[in-house]
């Protein structure tokens, strides 16, 4: 039977200390597979906090976690010598994930992001525990952690649940193939010794909001790319449309509404118009007093999603500074219940920014849906077919977007309202937060999809638009574009195109394109 590999990933080495961490640091252990190592600082703390967790556990006082059952079961007191067996159990019978497994990111993120709580020296587990994480992280074994199974509450219980199996070399992990594999011989391969629980460990690696963190942080790098991208569409269908760029003026911004996003989209529509041929062709006795409302109000929607965007991200730094557990040792080496395991916080920025990423897809689609419409568009052909009526152009393309925008609009329902008391109803309140997570992955990948759909027709519609010359900086965006979609000609196989333009897209190369003539913020 073949294991995944286990050489180490290549990229920047991220020291965990008990401060916390960064969004920088997540996104380089999750997605570039930067190499993590553990801070003398943090060992000291989780050396400290564990002789506290061993006094409690010799101690005849229940504590809970350490001498108790869990949730409902916290009654029972559990003799010494059944205590690393408790932590076994706990981890066995929370590893109940079901459906297809997430993605590896969201994986590696998340166990980066325990092995940062277990840091703090607030969990009471031993370095030997953070250092497992770690091995498993630098060798490149995934554990396999389904989708369902998370509350948002006690945090992502199950999921953790799925890692912390793997630690103990039971469970599974991913194959080089994407198929599971069973997690000891992974682990064997690697030179990783199995752990062996002792007091409090499993409840330590299982009761934390890291995957709901992990997702959030994600979606917000993701996002801060796509509002800027989104700008970029909407100044190309504002020329393809033969729009003004007069709604866009500071002195409506600054000094009549000054949020913050707004005022940036509007100057980054502004600089990806400046010195446009096809904005100045008609600036001079035009009969249409104002533009339609997804184009004279982009910077006004997408601005509102760049503010509570910035929201998110500082909802998301403070959790990253946070220890996530219950109980936790205190400075004074107490253990203290608490509720910090909650997803509320991370949950209602999670469901936030779904809506956001549906209302930005959405006005993105009557953009693209006017400039295929001859009776709106200003002289451009129906649907930007060479022929129309022979060739379709792009009526497909705007129907495929359609679809997905309405599929956003379910994905922005919420889930954190939507609370389902669970352990015999001790844990009556739940966040939903993993879900939350979960449907705002799949809006962000469906926004950048929309935002492809945009561009390809918006670009070919400012070809159109010849011999009048776009801006220098949407001019860099299509001319980049073209070395890999082609412009307007007779109907063709379209899915590859569209699928060529969101990797356009996603690999950064849209954006760069923009900011070789102007910066965007």
């Amino acid at each position: 039977m073949s294991v995944p590999a286990t050489v180490a990933p290549a990229g920047a080495t991220v020291e965990v200390g008990p401060g916390g961490v960064t969004a920088a640091d997540v996104l380089a252990v999750a997605r570039d597979g930067a190499t993590v190592t553990l801070s003398p600082a943090a060992v000291e703390a989780m050396e400290r906090s564990r002789r506290a967790v061993e006094a409690m556990a010799a101690s005849p006082v229940p504590v809970y976690g350490v001498s108790t059952g869990f949730g409902a079961l916290a009654t029972r007191h559990i003799s010494p010598q059944l205590r690393a067996r408790l932590q076994q159990s706990l981890v066995r019978s929370h590893a109940a994930g079901m459906g297809a497994p997430v993605d590896r990111e969201v994986v590696r993120g998340l166990m980066f992001l325990r092995l940062r709580s277990l840091a703090t020296g607030r969990t009471g587990a031993r370095p030997a525990v953070a250092r497992t994480i770690a091995a498993v992280l630098n060798a490149g074994i995934t554990p396999v952690v389904r989708e369902h199974g998370s509350l948002g509450c006690s945090g992502d219980l199950a999921p953790l649940a799925h890692c912390a199996l793997v630690l103990t070399g039971e469970g599974e992990v991913e194959g080089e193939d994407g198929r599971p594999l069973p997690a000891l011989p992974a682990l064997q391969a690697s030179g990783i010794t199995p752990l062996q629980l002792e007091a409090k460990e499993g409840l330590a690696l299982i009761n934390g909001t890291d995957g709901m963190l992990a997702m959030l942080v994600m979606a917000c790098a993701d996002l801060a790319g796509l509002y800027k991208v989104a700008d970029i569409t909407a100044a190309l269908s504002v020329e393809a449309l033969l729009g003004t760029d007069q709604a866009f003026l500071p002195g409506l911004q600054h000094d009549l509404r000054p949020h913050p996003g707004q005022v940036a989209s509007a100057a980054n529509l502004l600089g990806l118009l400046a010195g446009s041929a096809i904005v100045a062709s008609h600036r001079e006795d035009d009969p249409r007093v104002q533009d339609a409302y997804s184009l004279r109000c982009a910077p006004q929607v997408a601005g509102a999603g760049r503010d509570t965007l910035e929201h998110a991200m500082t909802v998301a730094e403070r959790e990253l500074r946070s220890a996530i557990d219950n109980p936790v040792v205190l400075e004074d080496g107490t253990v203290a219940s608490n509720g910090n395991f909650h997803g509320a916080p991370l949950a209602y920025v999670l469901d936030f920014l779904a809506i956001c990423v549906a209302d930005l897809g959405s006005i993105s689609e009557r953009r693209t849906d006017r400039l295929l419409d001859p009776a709106r568009s200003h002289g451009l052909p129906a649907f930007l077919a060479d022929d129309p009526g022979v060739d379709s152009g792009l009526m497909i393309a705007q129907y495929a977007q359609a679809a997905i925008v309405a599929e956003n609009k379910r994905l922005a329902a919420p889930a954190s309202v939507d609370s389902i008391p669970s352990s015999a109803m001790q844990e009556d309140h739940v966040s939903m937060g993993w879900g939350a997570g979960l449907k705002l992955r799949a809006a962000v990948h469906n926004l950048r999809r929309v935002l492809a759909i945009e561009l390809v027709a918006a670009a070919r519609g400012v070809e159109l638009r010849a011999p009048l010359l776009p801006g220098p900086a949407t001019a860099a965006v299509i001319a980049e574009l073209r070395l890999t979609v082609p412009g307007a000609g007779p109907d063709r196989w379209l899915s590859p195109e569209l699928e060529a333009a969101v990797r356009f897209i996603a690999s950064g190369r849209a954006l760069a394109a923009a900011e070789t003539v102007t910066p965007l913020s």
